[in-house]
């Protein structure tokens, strides 16, 4: 093939996935993340899609329940559990490492980044992706062990709609709490519209009536949960997501975004602790609130180059308040506190990429952050005497990254895919309030810059079949809490802590089997190193720094088979196993995953416009860490749980949804979500809702 002929033939294949790329399946295009390897909407290297369809079919209304439905990815409740926050991990990565992002602009919370994925609704996303050990760092700083994207709705139609809500009941029947979600659009020849507004109310959720409280003896003696409907446990979630996009061409776009989510939640008591532990005692967030405004464009150069913008504008808003007692009416007591964080963060990023090359794609990009952070604490709030009010303190950080990926296309059927990236954040400002003196003060200000790089190699051996491998060298840098935080005086800041780093490796294959059977296959190996671990530095004072090291590998794979019309089945499951070296603390273990989880389902169809879709969601047993009070009255847990570590979580969850379509656009269904009513536990001394049933129902035009 003649060099004009191959780059003639490659600029028709790259207009011709750009104008489909702005009808695919209500996708917002402009708001997914650069997935190496792929073609458009396709997985690439390590990564899996969950869409709003399988959302709304397993019954996930947030980001941490809908994790379960891919390999490789598990949700768990957060260190200790005290502060009601899920986590996910990516192949033993926690929410440190793997950046989560709506649109592919980061949600970044620059103190702690403590977030907290059951915030994340999801009705009103197209598709989550999920990059799992490999993430392009055409994306920005930080994608360590992958990045999670959430990726909003576009409008395809001239005027389109959905309208859905549902209802929830516990395992005695009573009603516990309702969603709703609505969205109107419009897409037109040269611009589109549309707006869309979710809600989720929670009054409670109860427990597995196979629950007993801690001791069994005597009436709920020493528990600060007695059954049933779990103290703490009301959640009020929505999100507003409004679009307007200029399409001037086929390829063309440019589009302005404004999403606002809000959110309010009690924290569940652990139920063995009473007194509660100073880290779990009688907290409440009344605002969590994520705020995003972007612009984003393509535009196409000629026949073969673009150019992507993002510029954006981000704030959160977040209410801690801690209170003297279960009543949870007054602030007097000393600690009681209501601490406020109010955030901000603008950046922006330009990506340009060219095929003028033949058998040649080069991409490049560059991204620059500032985030803002400022705190302060109302001290006891509600004491007459000892009520006072801290001053602002502000921190903030610049971050920038500039990055090159160039895919060399051996063959029609294989690629080399090599990446670079240069990262590098300071501190422009590090403020801390003396409440002895009364003072503001600042401390040295840090900093650290790292090189990181990938490569990968695809093979599609067929037009369903693929093998990659894959070898990723990321970073991620530390957060102003693990570089300044003192741990109400048991630390000493670290201003000079560098970043994390893992090398991680990847062997996969995606493909059909037959024409009814299809899978995914993988085999990955982390490197994890200078892990910030707190290091005891004194016998009363300890300091993060970069210690530890570690080896996280396992296997993963999924299925989908089409055995008829009206029956499929489904599933995938994940080994995993995660070794981390701990020279601070004796028989460290790493919480939070556990060795095996697998996620089966069925579609059966007896008959048309009606389907009964069964699930089982499986897991052993994880690490959780015992967290006991030092009062007196907790000396008969202390003696129960003597070792840091339990392990804790094992479940088998059955559930069951019944759709049936009144007409082919208005669907009725209900289910049951474990179906058993089992009783387990995710983090010591957390149990999970038992059965819950639910019913529900969506319009579209």
């Amino acid at each position: 093939m003649s060099r004009s002929v191959l780059l003639s033939s490659v600029a028709v294949v790259a207009m011709t996935v750009a104008a489909e790329a702005q009808d695919r399946g209500g996708v917002y295009q402009l708001g997914e993340i650069y997935v190496s390897g792929a073609g458009q909407g396709g997985t690439g290297v390590g990564g899996s899609t969950i869409t709003r369809e399988e959302t709304w079919t397993f019954e996930k209304q947030t980001l941490e329940q809908a994790v379960s439905l891919v390999p490789g990815v598990v949700s768990t409740q957060s260190t200790a559990g005290q502060r009601n926050e899920t986590d996910i991990f990516v192949r033993g990565f926690g929410r440190w490492q793997v950046p989560l992002m709506i649109d592919g602009v980061r949600v970044y919370l620059p103190a702690d980044n403590r977030l907290d994925f059951s915030r994340f609704l999801t009705s009103d996303i197209a598709e989550i992706q999920i990059q799992k050990g490999y993430a392009s760092v055409l994306d920005g700083p930080g994608g360590m062990g992958g990045a999670i994207n959430l990726v909003s709705r576009k409008p395809v139609k001239p005027f389109e709609g959905e309208f859905s809500s549902g209802a929830s009941f516990d395992n005695r029947g009573a009603f516990q709490g309702w969603n709703s979600y609505a969205m109107l659009g419009s897409r037109q020849e040269k611009f589109y519209v549309q707006g869309s507004a979710n809600y989720l109310n929670q009054d409670f959720w109860s427990l597995s009536q196979g629950y007993s409280p801690y001791p069994a003896q005597g009436p709920y003696a020493g528990s600060l949960e007695d059954g049933g409907r779990r103290n703490g446990s009301d959640t009020r979630d929505w999100r507003v997501n409004l679009k307007a996009g200029f399409t001037p061409n086929a390829t063309d776009e440019y589009s302005i975004n404004f999403i606002k989510q809000s959110g309010e939640k009690g924290a569940p008591l652990n139920v063995y602790n009473n007194p509660p532990s100073s880290q779990n005692s009688y907290w409440r967030w009344p605002a969590w609130d994520v705020q995003n405004l972007s612009f984003m464009s393509n535009t196409q150069l000629g026949d073969a180059s673009y150019v992507k913008t993002k510029l954006y504008y981000n704030t959160f808003y977040n209410l801690l308040s801690a209170y003297d007692d279960i009543s949870y009416t007054t602030q007097s007591n000393n600690g009681r506190f209501d601490s406020y964080y109010d955030d901000n963060a603008r950046g922006g990023s330009v990506e340009a990429g060219t095929d003028l090359i033949p058998m040649n794609t080069l991409k490049g990009a560059f991204h620059y952050r500032q985030d803002f952070h400022t705190e302060w604490n109302d001290n006891r709030p509600t004491n007459p005497i000892f009520h006072s009010t801290e001053p602002k303190q502000n921190q903030a950080q610049t971050t920038w990254s500039v990055a090159l990926e160039d895919t060399f296309h051996l063959r029609p059927n294989f690629d080399l895919v090599g990446g670079v990236s240069y990262d590098k954040y300071w501190i422009d400002k590090a403020e801390e309030f003396n409440s002895n003196g009364g003072f503001i003060y600042e401390y040295p200000k840090g900093g650290s810059d790292a090189l990181n790089w990938q490569t990968a190699a695809i093979w599609r051996y067929s037009d369903t079949g693929q093998l990659h491998f894959s070898v990723s060298d990321r970073t991620r840098f530390p957060t102003i809490f693990e570089l300044y935080s003192q741990r109400f005086g048991t630390a000493i800041p670290n201003p000079n802590l560098g970043p994390e780093r893992a090398t991680n490796y990847e062997l996969g294959w995606k493909g059909h089997i037959n024409p009814n059977l299809r899978g995914t296959a993988a085999v990955f190996y982390s490197d994890v190193r200078d892990l910030i671990q707190a290091v005891r530095v004194s016998p009363t004072q300890s300091q993060t720094q970069n210690i530890n090291q570690g080896n996280f590998y396992g296997f993963e794979m999924s299925f989908e088979a089409q055995f008829s019309p009206q029956f499929a089945l489904g599933g995938n499951y994940t080994f995993i196993q995660r070794d981390v070296s701990d020279v601070s603390v004796p028989g460290f273990k790493p919480s939070g995953v556990p060795t095996h989880k697998a996620f089966l389902y069925a579609t059966w169809r007896p008959i048309d416009r009606f389907t009964i879709t069964p699930s089982v969601e499986i897991a052993s047993d994880r690490w959780s860490d015992v967290v006991v009070g030092t009062q007196a009255q907790n000396a008969p847990i202390r003696a129960a749980f003597a070792d840091p570590y339990i392990r804790t979580g094992a479940y088998t969850l059955a559930n069951v949804n019944v759709s049936y379509k009144l007409m082919e656009n208005v669907e009725l269904a209900g289910g049951v979500k474990n179906l058993l009513d089992q009783n387990y536990e995710l983090a010591w001394g957390l149990p999970q809702p038992g059965r819950t049933f639910y019913v529900k129902a969506r319009a579209t035009f």
